[in-house]
């Protein structure tokens, strides 16, 4: 059985305040007028920790609900979170 969506994330929280305070320190760099390959170093930084948050919730998505429609008994449901996972999947890679 999935977890509850509030269960089954919780425990990115503790990686997202990590990132919202490189932000912070991404920022504070600007304001001092640090060097440019420093900054953008550290936005690369962010980007690569916002995507393992992002992978790690698309994991936990397949494992618990697509996993669970799949094997459930409606064949519209399985069909719906297929396209579901096709479409997160072609928006990734725009991004």
């Amino acid at each position: 059985m999935a977890l509850s969506k509030s269960m089954s994330h919780v425990e990115q929280i503790v990686a997202l305040k990590k990132i919202e305070g490189q932000i912070r320190g991404v920022a504070k760099m600007i304001e001092e007028g640090r060097y440019c390959v420093d900054i953008l170093t550290q936005v690369q930084s962010v980007g690569g920790a916002v995507k393992r948050v992002e992978n790690e919730i698309f994991r936990k998505h397949l494992e618990g609900c697509v996993a669970d429609a799949i094997k459930g008994k409606s064949e519209l449901e399985s069909r719906k979170k297929i396209d579901e996972v096709v479409d997160l999947i072609v928006r990734f890679k725009k991004g």
